[in-house]
C-alpha cells in the first residue's frame, strides 16, 4: 500500500494533515476522533488489511474476507476525519476493487451509524452502490431515505433509516426487502460490507435491538446472494463498542459465511 490508495479517496492534504498530527504528538480531531502518535500507523494497518481483503477475494483465494482491524473508516470523508474515524477504509477497498477491474461494486454499511462518509464519495459514482441500514435520528444526522444520489448516480444511494427500538426481526425484515434486492438488481462483482455491530441490543451507543444471531443470520443471506450470483464478499469492522457483543457477533458473522453454515 502507498499514498495513491489513500489519495484514491482522500485529498492529499487530508492525509497529510492526519500524518504530521501524529508526528507532533497528537491530538484532538473533534470531540470524538483523537490522534495519537501511533495512530496514523496503526490507521495505515487498518487500511491496508482491507486492500488485503479485496486481493483475496478478488483474485479467487477466498470467497469471503473478513478484516478485523481498527480505527474504522466509514464516517471519514475526502476531506474530513470524523466520529473514531481517520481513513475511510471501505472506500479505499472500493477503489481498489475497481483498479482491479470491477466495474459494479455494491456496499452493504450495517453499522447503527449512517457511513456520511462513504456515501459522501460515492454519491455520483455510478459504478457504486451504496445501500445502509441504521438507526434515526442518530449520529451523524445523515441517512434520510430521500438521499438518492447524485445526477450521475441516481437511484444508487439506498438509506434505510430505522426507529429507536427496532428488533433484528425487524432489521432482517428491511434487509430482505429492501437492501438485499437493490443489491441484486444491481448485479456487483463484489460487494463491501461496512460491519458495524453497534446495532447489537447490548450497545451502550446506541438503540437498535439486534441479537448475536440477527448478524449469522444477515451473513448467512449475503453469502447466499453471493453464491447465486456467483460473486464474494469483503468484510471490514466499522463500530462496536460492547466488547463481549462485538466478539460473539463477529463470531457469528464467520460462521454465516462458512461454508458448513447450514450444517
Amino acid at each position: 500500500m502507498d499514498g495513491s490508495d489513500l489519495e484514491s479517496v482522500h485529498t492529499a492534504s487530508h492525509v497529510a494533515a492526519i500524518r504530521d498530527l501524529a508526528g507532533r504528538g497528537g491530538g484532538w480531531i473533534d470531540a470524538d476522533t483523537y490522534c495519537c502518535p501511533g495512530t496514523y500507523a496503526a490507521a495505515l494497518g487498518s487500511v491496508g488489511a482491507a486492500l488485503a481483503a479485496v486481493d483475496a477475494v478478488g483474485g479467487g483465494r477466498a470467497r469471503h474476507a473478513f478484516s478485523v482491524a481498527r480505527p474504522p473508516g466509514h464516517h471519514a470523508g475526502a476531506g474530513t476525519a470524523m466520529g473514531f474515524c481517520l481513513f475511510n477504509g471501505c472506500a479505499i477497498a472500493v477503489r481498489h476493487a475497481q483498479r482491479r477491474g470491477a466495474e459494479r461494486v455494491a456496499v452493504v454499511d450495517i453499522d447503527v451509524h449512517h457511513g456520511n462518509g462513504t456515501q459522501e464519495i460515492f454519491w455520483d459514482d455510478a459504478g457504486v452502490l451504496y445501500t445502509s441500514l441504521h438507526q434515526w435520528p442518530l449520529f451523524p444526522g445523515t441517512g434520510e431515505a430521500s438521499a438518492r444520489g447524485g445526477p450521475r448516480a441516481r437511484g444508487l444511494t439506498l438509506n434505510v433509516p430505522l426507529p429507536a427500538g427496532t428488533t433484528g426481526e425487524g432489521w432482517l425484515a428491511r434487509l430482505d426487502a429492501d437492501i438485499l434486492p437493490a443489491v441484486s438488481r444491481f448485479r456487483p462483482e463484489i460487494i463491501v460490507v461496512s460491519a458495524g455491530y453497534d446495532a447489537h441490543e447490548a450497545d451502550p451507543l446506541a438503540s437498535l435491538r439486534l441479537s448475536t444471531g440477527t448478524y449469522g443470520l444477515a451473513a448467512l443471506r449475503l453469502r447466499d446472494l453471493c453464491a447465486g450470483a456467483g460473486i464474494g464478499s469483503v468484510w471490514l469492522l466499522e463500530g462496536g463498542y460492547d466488547l463481549p457483543a462485538l466478539g460473539e457477533s463477529v463470531a457469528a458473522t464467520l460462521r454465516g459465511l462458512s461454508e458448513d453454515a447450514r450444517d
